[in-house]
């Protein structure tokens, strides 16, 4: 399936990282998780760069590493952080660079149970209440996205990732 770009946007613990990796492999395509990126570009985590830089310096960050990671002609499959698709100059770029944009919609409890049993800190996610306020206010902007897979709890990412590949036909 030369040719392939495609950007999975959703909240945090829905299975990106994942569904991508599938993704990448199923399809023989180079993928890139942009927060990982962004943690190597940086020398230092996600929640560290929120933690001292402040989380719209953080935006300015991944914005100039999305433009960076796009640039590079042979990237297939993005795996984007839960924020980055709510900046309307990452939409652009993506939209720009021809990327087909996939929501991975769940649940909130069963985002927040992923993000629970995950070693990884979120700064963004560090008390429940806020985090399913900030869920409830991304999906308005998650529904921009031009395809939309629902992740039901008990699917795991392969089971999404081969639904997307069977879906690109």
């Amino acid at each position: 399936m030369s040719g392939v770009k495609l950007a999975l946007t959703g909240f945090m613990g829905v299975g990106k990282s994942s569904v991508s990796r599938h993704l990448a492999h199923l399809l023989k395509a180079k993928r890139v998780d942009l927060d990982t990126l962004i943690e190597e570009t940086e020398q230092r985590t996600v929640s560290d760069i929120i933690d001292a830089d402040g989380i719209e310096r953080y935006r300015e960050i991944e914005t100039e590493t999305l433009r960076n990671a796009l640039a590079a002609s042979d990237l297939e499959i993005l795996s984007l952080g839960g924020g980055a698709w709510t900046v309307p100059d990452n939409r652009e770029l993506l939209k720009q660079a021809g990327y087909t944009t996939i929501w991975l919609e769940s649940t909130f409890e069963h985002c927040w149970l992923n993000i629970s049993f995950s070693h990884q800190e979120r700064t963004l996610a560090r008390d429940k209440a806020a985090a399913e306020q900030l869920f409830n206010e991304r999906q308005k902007v998650y529904c921009l996205a031009d395809w939309h897979f629902i992740v039901r709890p008990g699917s795991t990412s392969f089971d999404v990732a081969k639904a997307i590949v069977e879906e690109l036909g």
